[in-house]
């Protein structure tokens, strides 16, 4: 027994780390599929149909927001509970969880703990220890935050279950996921009841963006910014990511709030004052491009505003964080390397610097992956849900699924069986990245060119 435990072990760890990561977040949703089929988990004692407890548990596990049910009417305590946990463990990634845990056990990690980390988190190896360990004590302090703050309303409005719905809302919007509980007040309403509630919009809204900045430049502003002030040092300067991660953010933030403002401006943002309307606007710009709430009617709006909620929504947020979608650092770095060849340089700048070739091939790479699915998935609903979808609608319930963002134009639970398993693969592969999808099932390690090749030459554009 303990010769087949052994040779079991030795196995596991022999796979690479970007394959573990991927099988990780497989088995967290088998796991999740059967708990939600059970009777237990359902309101009404009955047992959830396959498909559509696979559909729930891959969109909580890829903290998307997709459901093909309301989370509040048909699920109960239990599967209430089931969800979180998944919203939980999907946002922080499996192997970041494992590692905390080994870290508070052991105190320290071995190598093949260290590659596995560096694999979830996008970190280093001399970072990782600190990274870890901030990861998971900022995570749960700012969803406790969270909680706290949004238990001002909810606790005067439902009593002690406004203490679990708090809860809920934040854990579900710092891992940028989008499900919501308060379905016994509106069905499928997410959070248009407090559109004009800055308390519950702007924590919610933090929380989302928070979330959404990565891990790395969470760790970064604490080690170069925070930790050196509590020492009485002079600030450090942020590393170049952190730099981008944080420009990008807040200028798709902040043009996607003009935008949402102009454009709906009399059409779902109707009826509510101007300090209302940018709230919401504000709102919707940090939820469109990768958590899922919504504080307006996302089928309502106009075609031109979800063209501008797609492009968002296919940035997503940035790179090991609780988003998805390309990240907003591949942007940078695609944008940057056209600006680059249109002005004539032979290399892509950014702010000053140099960033290495190998760097835009992979963003490269991720984009085109990403737009290759995108279309895959639309075709498959357009094909498979005969005239009840329009093109519009099916673009933009693909982009939500990769982006792992969960806003819908409402057509999530009319859409047929196959069309819901095509969007389950979509959401699994914008959680985990198309690139390490990819070596993960070739199970392949890049490797250098054993020889010199001869030069091509090819004429493009």
């Amino acid at each position: 027994m303990s010769v087949g435990l052994s040779g079991l072990l030795k196995k596991i760890k022999a796979v690479a780390p970007v394959r573990l990561v991927v099988s990780s977040f497989l088995l967290i949703i088998i796991l999740g599929t059967i708990l939600l089929m059970l009777p237990l988990s359902a309101r009404d004692g009955r047992a959830t149909s396959f498909v559509d407890a696979l559909f729930t548990a891959v969109s909580a596990t890829c903290v998307t927001g997709l459901v093909v049910f309301d989370t509040w009417t048909h699920w109960n305590v239990i599967g209430q509970v089931i969800i979180l946990s998944l919203i939980q463990i999907g946002g922080l990634g499996v192997i970041t969880i494992t590692t905390g845990f080994t870290l508070l056990v052991r105190r320290r990690l071995g190598l093949r703990d260290v590659q596995l980390a560096m694999e979830n988190t996008s970190g280093n190896s001399v970072d990782i220890y600190l990274l870890v360990r901030t990861i998971l004590a900022f995570t749960l302090s700012c969803e406790f935050v969270g909680a706290l703050l949004l238990s001002i309303r909810f606790v005067p409005q439902f009593g002690s279950y406004g203490v679990w719905i708090s809860a809920f809302v934040a854990i579900s919007a710092y891992c940028n996921a989008g499900f919501d509980i308060l379905g016994f007040q509106w069905k499928d309403g997410s959070l248009i009841g407090y559109t004009g509630d800055p308390l519950v919009s702007l924590v919610v809204a933090a929380l989302i963006i928070t979330g959404g900045l990565g891990f790395i430049v969470i760790s970064d502003v604490f080690t170069a910014k925070l930790k050196s002030r509590f020492q009485k040092k002079k600030p450090a300067r942020l590393s170049l990511h952190s730099t981008l991660v944080l420009l990008s953010s807040a200028v798709l933030l902040a043009l996607g709030t003009v935008l949402f403002l102009v454009m709906e401006y009399t059409n779902t943002l109707d009826g509510l004052n101007f300090f209302e309307k940018l709230n919401a606007s504000f709102f919707q710009s940090a939820s469109m491009r990768t958590a899922g709430f919504a504080s307006v009617n996302v089928g309502a709006e106009h075609d031109i505003t979800k063209i501008m909620s797609i492009l968002l929504m296919f940035i997503g947020a940035s790179p090991a964080s609780t988003g998805g979608g390309i990240k907003t650092t591949t942007f940078v770095v695609l944008a940057s390397t056209v600006i680059s060849v249109i002005r004539g340089h032979e290399d892509t700048i950014i702010l000053k610097r140099r960033i290495d070739k190998s760097v835009v091939y992979r963003a490269l790479a991720i984009v085109t992956v990403a737009i290759l699915v995108v279309v895959l998935s639309t075709s498959v609903l357009l094909l498979t849900n005969d005239d009840r979808v329009s093109g519009i609608d099916a673009l933009y319930e693909s982009v939500s699924a990769f982006g792992t963002v969960g806003l819908t134009t409402g057509i999530t639970q009319i859409l047929s069986p196959v069309s819901k398993l095509c969007l389950c693969l979509t959401m699994f592969i914008g959680r985990v990245g198309p690139v390490s999808l990819g070596l993960a099932i070739a199970g392949k390690k890049s490797r250098k060119a054993a020889a010199v090749r001869p030069e091509g030459k090819v004429i493009v554009g």
